[in-house]
């Protein structure tokens, strides 16, 4: 049985160096491709660290950490996230943004999915957010690295009742496998009202 539960303060900062790990790995594959190292990692994950309204979902397996679901206040993210939202009208402290959600491939299919969203989305709530929005990164359908069988998780996010926000994009940069540099990517929002 895997034991899925809401980390603040410390106990989120003592896994955060778990969190790393995990996204370094699931990250690695499509459609990230992400080629992460420890040091970019630890100050990525800074902003869980900085503010007093981030969650960390953790899935375990045991004692080991093997999925993880992170949110913040927009307002406390990087500010190429909260930049897109100045053009839709809806003040940035009304927003919950819910980052990563990284499970290990053989933990998938089992629910834990719904549980991470329903962990942030109860969150935000207690944040008095009346918003929960994410996005995710856009490759092309032509991509050399595109996997034949790949499955996107739009049904999913859908199911749930968010919807992409038309023109509402991000670009963040980060290496991806095979490349020698950052390069920046386009991430797409979605969002639904609480």
């Amino acid at each position: 049985m895997i034991d899925v539960r809401v980390l603040t303060g410390a106990a989120l900062d003592a896994a955060l160096d778990d969190v790393a790990g995990l996204r370094i790995t699931v990250f690695r594959d499509w459609p990230y491709l992400y080629d992460g190292s420890v040091e970019y990692e630890r100050e990525y994950l800074q902003t869980y660290r900085d503010s007093p309204g981030a969650i960390l979902v953790g899935a375990f397996d045991g004692r080991r950490l093997v999925g993880a679901a992170t949110g913040t206040p927009m307002e406390d993210h990087a500010d190429e996230f909260a930049e897109p939202f100045k053009s839709v009208g809806l003040p940035l402290d009304r927003i919950f943004y819910c980052a990563e959600s990284v499970l290990l491939p053989e933990y998938r299919g089992q629910g834990i999915g719904h549980r991470f969203f329903d962990a942030r989305e109860a969150h935000a709530r207690a944040l008095n957010r009346s918003h929960v929005a994410f996005c995710g990164v856009q490759r092309p359908e032509d991509h050399p690295l595109r996997p034949s069988i790949y499955r996107s998780n739009d049904a999913f996010w859908r199911k749930r009742g968010y919807e992409q926000l038309p023109g509402i994009v991000a670009e963040f940069s980060w290496k991806d496998v095979g490349e020698e540099a950052e390069s920046r990517k386009p991430l797409q929002f979605w969002m639904r009202a609480l």
